[in-house]
């Protein structure tokens, strides 16, 4: 193969020192004794433990005292429970009754891994052949769940990054928002996605909503539809895909103060509570010319994934919308990053196998694909799939693959797609643009090297890419040497 790869010199690796405040739930009982434990505490005692707390964690968190505020409004019914009302309380013991239900969750404990690389929207005050870019990262800590979360930097002319200094004040969202839904939009959604209806009509939870509801209010609905109707668990398909449809809106906000690398995107919903895994985001251009950024991501819950997408034009404040349709079942969707042929066009891959194209006028509902790319080569054999949105050049469409061949070995390959029809494959590397060497074999999951996007920066390809699962890299490719080796390689 006539491409030369350049190796950086740069790793990001898992720090243990990232942390977030996260709500801590003890259980009722347990709950109901540690806030009777605080009531009987003198206001000397208080004061004298709320400092020691404070002491110990100010310098850990941003505003850490409005942080354990948040957390005792989550309590606050207990207190109801003994009869004593909430706002009875002063300041100093509501703070403290909240950091007994607040403990620190190290993200990237265990892995840093499968980043995407964008074009950053704020190119100001960069130099000539520069480029400002995000790179997002799968951050992994205890139990293995995951998140998103992001660095800034600087490619320069030659393609070298120049990392900002990452922020130690890390914060979820400041305001997470559900919708409220509009019962025939949402009853319309739901014919959108074709649920069968055939157990229980959907009308009989709908019609003891309001025109206006919730998300609590649903999910109550349907408890006590469950225990009136008293379903068999293999018979309560309509619930389930009503209440996947309802948690996966919502809506998250950054404070205006904190550092892209600071912003942590954690597991909100129900259905992705062990894991927001492996985004792939895109610029995109749509019709009126503006930009909006995507990302596919794959939300587990601990038995089940399901591809979920999410929006944003600033990385302030994101959108995150159900994917649905007959295709929308594993994982690896990457979006085009404009539209094909007045259509949303997306990678896919649906088997586990095979790597698949589809197309819609509706970005989150998938009905259809077809099959684009099936393994060929012996380092491909197991699976082939996608590495990452598609990028245009003006020979194609470029689509930065994985294969997996013996020993579970995942290596990174190339392919290239006409413009206009990209169905049609130009062609294919009948040999890996990238596999794991001797320094990156080694980790959490061996002989693993994977990215979830690209991007073309002067003369080159920039990859980021994970190496076994445990930290990250990144290497650049001259794109006309990769071009041309595609378009003779068939």
């Amino acid at each position: 193969m006539h491409v030369s790869v350049n190796r950086k010199n740069i790793r990001f690796l898992p720090d243990a020192s990232r942390v977030i405040a996260r709500f801590l739930f003890l259980g009722e009982e347990r709950t109901l004794n540690t806030v009777q434990a605080v009531l009987k505490m003198s206001e000397h005692e208080v004061m004298l433990a709320l400092r020691q707390v404070l002491r110990d964690y100010s310098l850990r968190h941003r505003n850490i005292s409005k942080v354990f505020t948040r957390h005792f409004e989550k309590i606050a019914p207990v207190l109801r429970q003994l009869n004593i009302e909430p706002d009875s309380l002063d300041l100093s013991r509501k703070v403290l009754i909240g950091s007994y239900f607040t403990m620190e969750y190290s993200i990237e404990s265990a892995a840093f891994f499968n980043p995407s690389i964008i074009e950053h929207p704020d190119q100001s005050k960069t130099g000539s052949g520069e480029k400002r870019v995000i790179i997002s990262f799968r951050a992994t800590g205890e139990g293995h769940i995951s998140s998103i979360v992001f660095r800034a930097g600087v490619l320069d002319k030659n393609g070298d990054l120049k990392i900002e200094t990452a922020g130690k004040m890390l914060e979820e969202a400041e305001n997470i928002r559900r919708y409220i839904y509009d019962k025939e939009s949402f009853k319309s959604k739901l014919d959108e996605m074709e649920v069968i209806q055939t157990i229980i009509p959907s009308d009989l939870i709908l019609d003891k909503l309001n025109d206006k509801f919730t998300y609590g209010q649903l999910r109550e609905c349907i408890e006590n539809a469950r225990k009136a109707l008293h379903l068999a668990a293999d018979k309560e398909l309509l619930f389930n895909q009503i209440i996947w449809l309802a948690s996966s809106h919502y809506e998250l906000d950054f404070s205006m103060d904190t550092n892209l690398s600071e912003r942590v995107i954690f597991p909100v919903s129900i259905r992705e509570k062990n894991g927001i895994e492996d985004a792939r985001f895109v610029k995109f251009l749509d019709d009126h010319n503006q930009v909006i950024y995507y990302a596919t991501y794959t939300a587990y819950d601990g038995i089940s994934i399901l591809p979920k997408l999410m929006d944003t034009r600033d990385f302030y404040h994101f959108r995150i919308l159900p994917v649905h349709g007959e295709i929308a079942q594993n994982k690896g969707m990457a979006i085009f990053p404009r539209k094909v042929n007045g259509r949303y066009t997306i990678l896919c891959r649906l088997d586990g196998v095979n790597n698949y194209i589809a197309y819609s006028d509706n970005i989150s509902i998938w009905r259809e694909a077809r099959l684009l790319q099936q393994p060929k080569y012996p380092w491909e054999l197991i699976q082939i799939g996608n590495c990452g949105s598609p990028i245009e050049t003006e020979e194609g469409w470029l689509v930065i693959t994985h294969g997996v061949g013996p020993m579970r070995e995942y290596v990174l390959g190339a392919s290239l797609f006409d413009l206009q029809n990209p169905e049609i494959e130009i062609g294919r590397l009948s040999v890996p643009l990238l596999m794991s060497n001797i320094d990156e074999r080694e980790g959490y999951v061996p002989n693993v090297i994977y990215s979830c996007g690209s991007i073309i920066h002067n003369n080159d390809l920039i990859i980021p890419y994970a190496m076994s699962d445990y930290s990250s890299t990144y290497a650049s490719v001259n794109v006309r040497e990769l071009l041309n080796e595609l378009k003779n390689s068939q």
